[in-house]
């Protein structure tokens, strides 16, 4: 395994080839652990994972929790509602008070971009050592769900051998509400850094002209691009154009909650032009496999029969892949052994 070096995890900008082959290296081997009898690996006992979430969760929160005692951590749970936050105190307090409570790592999400790298720059000035790790902030970044995405691709294409390399010249269609979605952008830097040449689609009201440079430059604040050579991104408008030759699709959720303005004329008239289907898969020419993050909104984003075929549709796929991704995240960021299963 590819010596870490990263501190935090806050965005897969910063991530090299080699880090991705790292994650997916060792979630595979996490994700090959027997279902059944003991499931527990005892890399993480003693450490204290504690998962902030100033915004609700089902799937990344449970399994960030899930993943942690999987690995025989210790988990603590906060809640917005029945928190201090009430009283005035600061996010800031808020994590020092679990930092000083023992937390090892911070699982963090806010409807806020930029939140948990301000919390991991003012932890880091004050000498504390705990690690920060990106549960999805605002529209900026959800680092772990672009990669159990990218281990999800990568073991359809390679079932024996899930490497990055899997992604290389496969032409990936991401579909819908890109401008709202975090999950499109950590995707874009890891099947980018992984070779793979991406095709945005989606109306020009959630899916603006920019996209098609989003990675030709390290986001604020980062010296340079960690991966020499990216693949493409091209946007087009039309279904009927992006589809054709696709070797996977990804749809995203209309973020409703997000849009402040009018972006949709109705949700009929996007599932007529954007959804996606069994017949509407046939243009890829061959069989093709389909995301989706999730939540899914049922005949919108995705039609009720596709949604429920396992064959094409990998939605339960990429949540049993959510588990071995965050133990990996979270075993790199705060085990001491050099290798989880010298210990098993």
């Amino acid at each position: 395994m590819s010596r870490w070096s990263h501190r935090h995890v806050l965005d897969l900008a910063a991530f090299s080839l080699a880090d991705f082959t790292t994650v997916l290296e060792l979630a595979q081997r996490f994700r090959s652990l027997p279902t059944s009898g003991a499931r527990r690996l005892p890399a993480l006992q003693g450490r204290l994972v504690t998962s902030l979430f100033f915004e609700p969760s089902t799937r990344t929160r449970s399994s960030f929790e899930l993943a942690a005692r999987r690995l025989s951590a210790d988990v603590q749970s906060f809640s917005p509602a029945s928190s201090s936050l009430s009283k005035g105190e600061s996010l800031l307090d808020t994590a020092r008070t679990y930092v000083a409570m023992g937390a090892d790592v911070l699982v963090v999400r806010h409807a806020c971009a930029g939140v948990p790298a301000a919390m991991a720059r003012a932890l880091d000035r004050s000498g504390e050592r705990v690690a920060v790790l990106n549960g999805g902030d605002g529209l900026h970044s959800h680092p772990s769900q672009g990669l159990l995405d990218l281990l999800t691709l990568a073991r359809w294409f390679e079932p024996t051998a899930p490497t990055p390399a899997a992604l290389a010249g496969k032409r990936i269609v991401i579909v819908g509400d890109v401008l709202h979605s975090r999950v499109a952008r950590s995707n874009l830097w890891a099947l980018t850094a992984c070779g793979a040449d991406v095709v945005l689609c989606g109306p020009a009201t959630l899916l603006p002209d920019g996209f098609a440079a989003f990675v030709q430059a390290p986001p604020p604040g980062q010296a340079h691009d960690p991966v020499e050579c990216r693949g493409t991104i091209r946007i087009v408008r039309q279904l009927e154009e992006a589809l054709p030759g696709a070797d996977a699709v990804m749809t995203l959720r209309l973020q409703q909650e997000r849009m402040h303005q009018h972006l949709l004329t109705s949700l009929d008239t996007y599932h007529r032009h954007y959804g996606i289907s069994h017949q509407r898969l046939e243009l890829c020419g061959k069989p093709v496999p389909v995301l989706h993050p999730g939540p899914v909104n049922r005949g919108v984003e995705l039609s009720g029969a596709l949604l429920d075929d396992p064959s094409c549709c990998l939605v339960e796929e990429q949540v049993r892949n959510g588990i071995p991704i965050r133990m990996a995240l979270l075993y790199l960021l705060a085990a001491a052994e050099p290798d989880p299963f010298t210990a098993a």
